[in-house]
């Protein structure tokens, strides 16, 4: 693979499905549908990369059947890339996730791509009858076998969680070496010396605390490429973020409905629940996206810089924001923001993310496989 560029960042727009309101009328399942299919169509217009979906299990979200949505959003647009935020591997048949994105990758042109996950939110494990005890086990064995099935022709397997395959040779195909495939992280060094282990692009989920603590994750990919023998691949972030013509207007109507979301939350998984000042700590120096196009876009160059990027990822939607804030914001993101950030990249190029290359120092520091 070639050198990463500067400018080749890239710049995406994440959903959950959230159920979005519209003039105060909360939006139907159905509804919430086919607007991220508007959305994506929207994205595309306005310049952005990317189109990802997630995949969730839960009151409020929609995005349970995310290779449908694609599929959908792949005959209303036309040039941009379509993938996942996160697709849960480990409660996936690895079977029928080829045969699903072979589809979605035919439909729309060659442009599917995944973000592979072990999952942070656990739902999935009750609702399709695995046992979350053996969360690590059933993601290896799963991340093994979809990647045989993308860079094999045909597969010989056997494992402990799906029936053995013989010979098998799935339909559709996928083109020849798969679709682009990225390993999702929230924070674990293992997973980050897994994804390069494996080859894959690195996706970083940011969504709490200074991102710029994940710089560290973000060498260790690069070392951990390095002592694998393995060619420069990409790092992404992914954060969650809202856009609006000033700051102030921004913050104020993504705390208006961050902050429920976040409360409920802090009490299913029993930490402390959101206050306004520390909020403000997460807009002003933490893993929040909030503000006008230019503090959006200063903070992503940062970002871009002290992570290694090559994309960066935007979660837009969150649950009842108002449909026409969901709009403006994916506006501003790929009419101002991703310019911007271009801009400001040019005007200070890190000789780093330009080249891929680690520090000697760094490359001497120790063995990074302890995995």
């Amino acid at each position: 693979m070639m050198a990463i560029q500067i400018g080749d960042i890239e710049f995406g727009l994440n959903s959950f499905g959230d159920i979005a309101t519209d003039d105060g009328r909360v939006l139907s399942d159905a509804e919430t549908l086919r607007l991220l299919v508007d959305e994506a169509q929207l994205a595309e217009s306005v310049g952005l990369d990317v189109f990802s979906v997630g995949e969730h299990y839960r009151e409020g979200m929609v995005d349970a059947a995310t290779p449908v949505i694609l599929a959908a959003a792949a005959q209303a647009t036309s040039t941009i890339q379509l993938g996942t935020s996160v697709t849960v591997l480990s409660t996936q048949d690895p079977v029928r996730l080829y045969q699903q994105f072979a589809t979605v990758d035919g439909l729309s042109n060659g442009r599917a791509q995944l973000v592979l996950g072990r999952a942070s939110a656990i739902e999935s494990f009750p609702l399709f009858g695995y046992d979350i005890a053996e969360y690590e086990q059933i993601f290896n064995e799963k991340l093994d076998l979809f990647l045989r099935l993308m860079h094999e022709d045909r597969v010989t397997w056997t494992g402990q969680y799906r029936a053995p395959l013989e010979n098998e040779r799935l339909h559709p195909r996928m083109p020849d070496g798969g679709i682009p495939a990225w390993m999702g992280i929230g924070g674990s060094p293992d997973s980050v010396v897994r994804a390069a282990q494996h080859g894959l692009p690195l996706m970083m989920a940011i969504i709490g605390g200074r991102p710029d603590r994940f710089a560290g994750h973000a060498e260790l990919y690069l070392r951990a490429l390095s002592q694998f023998g393995r060619a420069e691949l990409p790092i992404g972030q992914h954060s969650l973020g809202f856009i609006a013509d000033t700051d102030e207007e921004a913050k104020n109507m993504h705390w208006k409905y961050w902050q429920p979301v976040v409360t409920a939350l802090s009490k299913e998984r029993g930490f402390y629940p959101p206050t306004a000042e520390r909020y403000e700590i997460e807009v002003d120096t933490g893993a929040l996206f909030v503000g006008s196009p230019e503090t959006v876009a200063q903070k992503i160059a940062s970002n871009v810089r002290s992570n290694h990027l090559s994309r960066f990822d935007l979660k837009y939607d969150l649950l009842h924001l108002p449909k026409g804030a969901r709009e403006h914001s994916i506006r501003l993101f790929g009419e101002r923001v991703a310019p911007r950030v271009r801009e400001l990249l040019d005007e200070n190029p890190s000789e780093w993310h330009l080249t891929g290359r680690v520090p000697e120092e760094i490359v001497k520091g120790g063995k990074a496989v302890h995995a």
